[in-house]
């Protein structure tokens, strides 16, 4: 039987383990709020620390308001006609013309809304 095996050893050797490291949950955001990356270390940059369940998810629909996580629903774009855009005829918009003719311009238009 090894002498080195004992049960005061193992607990002498349980003891003097270094601590283990912080686990971080964090969400890396720019200055307007846009999410930048999901991360277990501490860097640099403005972050907010999530619950591991919100890390789990890892969602990037998301924007950081008020230090807080905020839910957001894709991005829907529109056609919006107006003075600035792609000129179409006025009786199809899948029909792009020359700005010389009779035609109606058209623009895309996104709008967020929170969940």
């Amino acid at each position: 039987m090894n002498d080195d095996l004992t049960e005061e050893n193992f607990w002498a050797t349980l003891a003097s383990m270094p601590a283990p490291a912080p686990v971080y949950y964090r969400l890396y955001y720019n200055d307007s709020g846009m999410p930048l990356f999901y991360s277990h270390e501490d860097l640099p940059g403005k972050y907010i620390d999530l619950e591991p369940e919100q890390f789990a998810l890892r969602d990037l629909r998301v924007r950081v308001v008020n230090g807080a996580m905020v839910f957001y629903q894709p991005p829907i774009p529109k056609l919006i006609p107006g003075d600035t855009g792609i000129a179409c005829d006025p009786r199809d918009v899948a029909v792009v013309v020359d700005t010389q003719q009779a035609h109606t311009k058209w623009r895309f238009e996104t709008h967020e809304r929170p969940l």
